[in-house]
């Protein structure tokens, strides 16, 4: 096996992975809130929860938020962020999907979700909150110039994408080495295939879906664009400190891509964080994406006198009380 598909398989087993955790907690559904007056049930659209049911309980006087996990995910993997929204009064649906599909596809199938929810709702407002491969799919979701653009319908829609690598992933640059796809006959190509499945080649540089990343939808509000330095990042240490799990997978050149960050009204904020650190899981509270979510009003202020409530469920959600 050559060193580019050594990459390549590393990168699939490992790398593009939104965060894990086991499922240990038993907490309320974070698409209940009480306030939920509406169920509703919208193509790949559910509960941010692994379980059956994929009915939506909403308040449809409310924004609603769409988290958009990275590949190698589930629905059941944003449980605690969408947790975390809730406790602010903020209620939260899981887009559903198969990250060997292709990518337009994919985020065909975001659009066509955002504009079934907004249906149901008073005021429709949205926020798509896209990790990883996933901000990847929910930037092209929203994007004007597409073959099935967002309905022309009234809703308003925010924009936020985490560790997104908007110029393509490095790993998969010999995918479209066109001298490397020729001498080999094809065999790389069923390599990088059987890797990432239909979006192989979309993932790249080279491709039309990432060099022509598009204009937003006149109802895209804003784009919140979180960057993650991941140099000297460690998602899991060995007995004696070293690390043996790194969590730097995007470099900052893989998430920095000028068409994306000159786009109108698109703001980047750079986070000194892991990749999977970012997002949080077992043990590792999400507190500098807490934080700038907060900052820039993704998520409301936690009230001071309910500070000591928010860092118990931090605690209980993350498995404890501190984190990197």
């Amino acid at each position: 096996m050559n060193p580019f598909h050594a990459l390549l398989i590393a990168l699939a087993l490992g790398g593009c992975a939104t965060a894990q955790r086991p499922d240990a907690v038993e907490a309320p559904d974070p698409g209940r809130l009480p306030s939920a007056q509406r169920a509703v049930s919208v193509p790949g659209l559910r509960p941010c929860s692994d379980g059956t049911d994929g009915t939506l309980q909403i308040d449809p006087s409310r924004p609603v938020n769409i988290l958009v996990h990275g590949c190698n995910g589930s629905t059941g993997k944003f449980r605690s962020l969408a947790e975390v929204l809730a406790f602010h009064g903020q209620q939260s649906a899981c887009f559903t999907y198969d990250d060997r599909v292709s990518l337009m596809v994919s985020s065909g199938q975001l659009a066509q979700a955002v504009a079934s929810l907004a249906q149901h709702l008073e005021k429709p407002r949205v926020t798509v909150i896209g990790h990883s491969l996933g901000g990847l799919v929910a930037r092209k979701a929203l994007v004007a110039d597409r073959a099935d653009p967002l309905p022309d319908r009234p809703v308003d829609v925010r924009l936020v994408t985490v560790s997104a690598p908007f110029s393509g992933i490095a790993a998969a640059r010999g995918c479209a080495v066109p001298a490397l796809r020729v001498a080999t006959l094809g065999v790389n190509d069923l390599v990088c295939w059987l890797i990432s499945g239909d979006s192989w080649y979309e993932i790249t540089y080279a491709s039309d879906f990432i060099r022509k990343p598009g204009s937003l939808a006149s109802q895209v509000q804003g784009h919140l664009k979180v960057i993650t330095d991941e140099r000297g990042t460690c998602r899991r240490r060995g007995e004696y400190g070293q690390c043996v799990e790194s969590d730097h997978i995007f470099s900052l050149e893989e998430q920095r891509y000028p068409p994306v960050a000159s786009a109108p009204r698109t703001t980047d904020v750079v986070v000194p964080a892991g990749h999977v650190e970012i997002v949080g899981e077992d043990g590792v509270i999400p507190r500098k994406l807490i934080a700038v979510f907060q900052r820039e009003g993704v998520v409301a202020a936690t009230p001071p006198e309910r500070q000591s409530a928010f860092q118990d469920l931090l605690a209980q959600l993350y498995g404890r009380a501190g984190g990197r």
